[in-house]
C-alpha cells in the first residue's frame, strides 16, 4: 500500500489516481510551494486532455460495473464506514500533508481532517433511507411512485484552502447516492486529495469510483468540465471562474453547483455580550488566516459601541501570534499563495487610499524568513463604497462599519453581490430573528460563527453561487428523480387519448 507523507513526496512529482491506481506521468508540471519557506517542495501534474478522458472513461466504466452498480444502498452504506474508519485513522497524516501546502494552522487542519470520518458516517446512514415518493393521482388503476438515482459521474473541483474538507461535502453524499467522483484540486494543494486514493484502494471500493487528476484550470480543469461524460460539476472557488465553468458546462447541458465566497456581514449590536461577540468576530477573519469563504470580513458595530468593538478588536489583534503553523502557540500562518499576499497588499493601499483608518497591521511581520506572511489588519471607519467592503479578499483583513439603525444594518449588510454567511451578536432574539428573515445570506449564526456541521445545509445565492453541501439537501444535490407510472386496470387505452389525471 502506497503511503503518502511529507518526507516521501518532498521534491517528487505526484501521480495521478486513476481507475483504481496511481498513475505516474510525463510532460508539463506545476510546481506546489511551502507557504512558510516560500519555496517549492513538490510538483504535479498539468493532466492532458486524454489524461482527464481516462479519468471520465474510468468513472463511467465503475457506473457500469456490478461491482458499485448493483450494491445495494445499504452495502453502500457499509462500504462507506469502512473508509470512515481508515479515514480516522489516517486523519494526522492528512492534516500535515494539507498544513505543508496551503500553510494553515495544523491544529486547525486536523479538526477539518477530524471532519472526513464524520461526514462519511452521516451520509452512510444516510445511504439507505434515501427513498421515493407514492403519489395520489386520483385514479384507483393506477400506481404512480418516484425513486431517486444516481447522476453518474460528477466532477468536483476544489479549492486550495480546505482540499479535503471541500471535498468530502461532495464526496460522502455521491458515494451515498451510487455516483462515481473525479476529483480535481486546486495545483497548489493537491497532495492530500491524491493521497486520499490509498484510503479509498484499502476500503475497497471498486476502480473508478473515484479518480483525482490535477492541472491548470484552463487545462485539465477545462477538460473536465467540458467533458460529454461528466453529469454534474461541483465547483467551489471564485465568482469568476464560476461563471467560465457554468458556461462551458452548459455546452452539454450539464448541470452545476457552485459555492463562489462570500463578504460575509457580522455583526455586534449594542446589546451584545461583547466578550463573546469581539471572540466571534475576532475568530470570524482571523482563523485560518481569513482563508475561508465565509470570512466575516465585514464587521459592522452599532453606533453605541463602536469605538468599544474597534479597541478591544485592535487589542486581539495585537496579541496574535503569527508563525510556524506546525506550532502549538501560533494563532496565525502564513498565506497559502505568494499572489494571494500581493492581492491582500492592493487591498491595504486601496482602503488607505479611499480614506479607512487603518489602526492595526497592513504589512509583513519581520522575522519570519520568506514565508508568506501578512499581519492581522484592521480598519475602521469603513463605509460601504469602499472595495475593502465589497470585494472578497482571502486575507486576514478586517473592515468594521458603524452602523445607527436596525434598518440602517439592514440595508447597509445586503447592499453586496455576495449572499453566503452572516452572523449577529444580540441578546435580543426578536432583533436576531428579524435580522435572519431580511438578510441576504444561505447561512445565519446568531451568537456564534464559523459554526458548519455536516447536518445542516449549507450555501448562498446571488455571486455566491447556488446549490447546498451537507444534510439531505446533499442528496437532492447527486441524484435525480425518475417518475413510474404503472396501469393496473386491464382495459386498453384509446390510442388518440391522453389518459389525464383529474
Amino acid at each position: 500500500m502506497t503511503r503518502f507523507t511529507i518526507e516521501a513526496l518532498r521534491d517528487t512529482r505526484l501521480p495521478i489516481y486513476v481507475n483504481g491506481a496511481y498513475v505516474e506521468t510525463s510532460g508539463d508540471a506545476i510546481d506546489s510551494f511551502d507557504p512558510v519557506t516560500g519555496a517549492p517542495w513538490c510538483c504535479v501534474p498539468d493532466c492532458t486532455t486524454q489524461q482527464v478522458d481516462d479519468a471520465v472513461t474510468a468513472a463511467n466504466g465503475a457506473m457500469q460495473n456490478p461491482d458499485w452498480r448493483d450494491l445495494t444502498q445499504s452495502q453502500r452504506g457499509l462500504l462507506m464506514l469502512k473508509l470512515a474508519d481508515i479515514a480516522e485513522r489516517e486523519a494526522p497524516r492528512l492534516a500535515a500533508l494539507e498544513t505543508q501546502e496551503n500553510g494553515k494552522l495544523l491544529r486547525e487542519m486536523e479538526a477539518l481532517a477530524a471532519a472526513l470520518p464524520v461526514a462519511l458516517r452521516y451520509f452512510a446512514g444516510m445511504a439507505d433511507k434515501i427513498e421515493g415518493t407514492t403519489i395520489p393521482v386520483n385514479k384507483p388503476d393506477m400506481l404512480n411512485f418516484t425513486v431517486r438515482e444516481p447522476l453518474g459521474v460528477i466532477a468536483v473541483i476544489v479549492p486550495w484552502n480546505s482540499p479535503l474538507f471541500m471535498m468530502i461535502r461532495a464526496l460522502a453524499p455521491c458515494l451515498a447516492c451510487g455516483n462515481a467522483v473525479v476529483v480535481k484540486p486546486s495545483e497548489h494543494a493537491a497532495a492530500g486529495v491524491i493521497a486520499f486514493g490509498e484510503l479509498i484502494a484499502e476500503a475497497g471500493f471498486p476502480p473508478g469510483v473515484f479518480n483525482v487528476i490535477t492541472g491548470l484550470g484552463q487545462t485539465a480543469g477545462d477538460a473536465l468540465v467540458k467533458h460529454p461524460g461528466v453529469d454534474k460539476v461541483d465547483f467551489t472557488g471564485g465568482p469568476a471562474t464560476g461563471k467560465i465553468i457554468a458556461r462551458s458546462a452548459a455546452e452539454n447541458l450539464t448541470p452545476t453547483a457552485l459555492e463562489l465566497g462570500g463578504k460575509s456581514p457580522h455583526v455586534v449590536c449594542d446589546d451584545a455580550d461583547l466578550d463573546a461577540a469581539v471572540n466571534g468576530v475576532v475568530s470570524g477573519i482571523f482563523a485560518a488566516a481569513g482563508q475561508t469563504c465565509v470570512a466575516g470580513s465585514r464587521c459592522f458595530a452599532q453606533a453605541g459601541v463602536y469605538d468599544e468593538v474597534v479597541d478591544r478588536i485592535v487589542a486581539r489583534a495585537k496579541a496574535i501570534i503569527i508563525g510556524d503553523p506546525c506550532r502549538s502557540d501560533v494563532q496565525l500562518g502564513p498565506i497559502a499563495l505568494w499572489s494571494q499576499v500581493e492581492k491582500v497588499a492592493e487591498f491595504v493601499e486601496s482602503a488607505q487610499a479611499q480614506g479607512a483608518r487603518l489602526v492595526h497591521g497592513g504589512g509583513r511581520p519581520q522575522g519570519l524568513g520568506q514565508g508568506w506572511y501578512v499581519e492581522p489588519t484592521v480598519f475602521a471607519d469603513v463605509t460601504n463604497d469602499m472595495r475593502i467592503a465589497r470585494e472578497e479578499i482571502f486575507g486576514p483583513v478586517l473592515g468594521i462599519l458603524k452602523f445607527e439603525t436596525d434598518e440602517d444594518l439592514i440595508e447597509m449588510a445586503n447592499d453586496n453581490d455576495f449572499a453566503l454567511a452572516s452572523g449577529i451578536w444580540t441578546r435580543d432574539l426578536n432583533r436576531a430573528l428579524r435580522f435572519m428573515r431580511r438578510i441576504h445570506a444561505g447561512m445565519v449564526w446568531i451568537n456564534t460563527y464559523r459554526s458548519p456541521s455536516v447536518m445542516s445545509p449549507s450555501g448562498g445565492y446571488k455571486d455566491s453561487g447556488y446549490g447546498k453541501h451537507n444534510g439531505f439537501a446533499a442528496i437532492n444535490e447527486f441524484s435525480r428523480i425518475k417518475t413510474v407510472v404503472i396501469d393496473h386496470s386491464g382495459v386498453t387505452q384509446d390510442a388518440f387519448v391522453m389518459r389525464v389525471t383529474k
